[in-house]
């Protein structure tokens, strides 16, 4: 089951040249949700992997770069005659603010269902839940979100399988299922259950204690990192986290990989990337458009993906080529070094 973080915008509040405002699409198998819809987040697909069929919209919070977008995105699926229904849900707030906007996007031809979630609520889906973790972003109520995939079968042991005087076929693949096979049960022949990935994405927020307990062994964590260390008093007062907040908290929190997201306008990335890496060496600085992807543990760690269309996105003008941030490498479709 393939698992990826698709980067549809990685800045904060405004947008600059280089970054999109914030947007993460997952991708798990056939299921599409994006986490937040900043302003531009529509044409920023349509740039890149196409406006795809999701199915749900996490909201994280209320303030306009993390919103904006979605009325005229609600539009653009209108007028393709999409007749898939369209779940959004965010904070207490959110069917208010939808109603609101319903002035902009008009009348749908899809069914759209506004869930206004608790915390620590959790979406079930096939195979995984999405549950809303509570942070610290000012006085109204905001979210982060945890995907947790549910917990796999252990691994099958052909070897005892056949010395128990199970034949090489269609048993194995029963006893891999569940079902006992010529009085032989499965649990003699499969390991212990294995952990399934999980994802988490902070939202706006100041370091918390919710957030740190819901990211404890994620496989990635993405963490915004508004300001740079040098700014701390300016993040504490705005409910923000520089890099090296983030990236401690990664540290306390055992996760796997950190990466870097609603960086400020005022940052290349590559800086705020290095002063994480200072306190958690498995940190990622991601720019619009890169992947990461998430394999099973045992297959090896999450690795990010630079955009290989970088030199010329579709739709884009001749000469309209996007050099790399200050300090990056030029990379293309490049899995990026440690």
């Amino acid at each position: 089951m393939d698992l990826s973080l698709f980067f549809a915008g990685t800045g904060g509040s405004v947008p600059a040249a280089r970054r999109g405002l914030p947007a993460v699409l997952v991708r798990r198998g056939g299921d599409r949700l994006l986490f937040d819809c900043g302003e531009g987040t529509q044409r920023q697909l349509l740039r890149s992997v196409g406006l795809v069929d999701m199915d749900s919209v996490f909201v994280t919070h209320f303030h306009a770069d993390h919103w904006l977008g979605l009325p005229g995105m609600l539009k653009s699926l209108a007028l393709r005659e999409r007749d898939l229904p369209l779940a959004v849900y965010g904070p207490r707030g959110i069917a208010e603010l939808m109603g609101v906007m319903r002035i902009i996007y008009g009348r749908l031809p899809f069914e759209l269902s506004v869930v206004e979630l608790d915390p620590a609520q959790a979406v079930e889906r096939d195979g995984y839940r999405v549950a809303a973790v509570p942070v610290q972003h000012g006085a109204r109520e905001a979210y982060g979100y945890a995907l947790v995939e549910d917990e796999r079968a252990g691994e099958f042991d052909p070897g005892a399988a056949e010395r128990l005087g199970v034949s090489p076929g269609p048993d194995f693949g029963r006893l891999q299922r569940g079902h006992p096979v010529d009085g032989v049960s499965p649990e003699q022949v499969m390991g212990p259950p294995r952990q399934g990935r999980k994802i988490v994405l902070s939202g706006d927020t100041a370091p918390c204690e919710a957030l740190a307990v819901a990211a404890h062994e994620a496989d990635v964590l993405v963490h915004e990192a508004t300001f740079s260390d040098e700014e701390a008093d300016r993040a504490r007062e705005t409910f923000h986290s520089t890099a090296r907040q983030a990236a401690e908290l990664a540290r306390g929190a055992q996760a796997r990989m950190l990466a870097l997201t609603h960086i400020s306008s005022r940052y290349a990335g590559s800086e705020v990337r290095e002063e994480a890496r200072a306190a958690f060496a498995a940190t990622e600085a991601p720019r619009d458009f890169d992947t990461i992807e998430v394999p099973f543990p045992e297959r090896g760690p999450a690795a990010l993906i630079r955009w290989s269309g970088r030199g010329a996105r579709p739709g884009a003008e001749p000469g309209e080529a996007e050099p790399p941030a200050a300090g990056e490498p030029a990379a293309a479709g490049t899995i990026s070094s440690p």
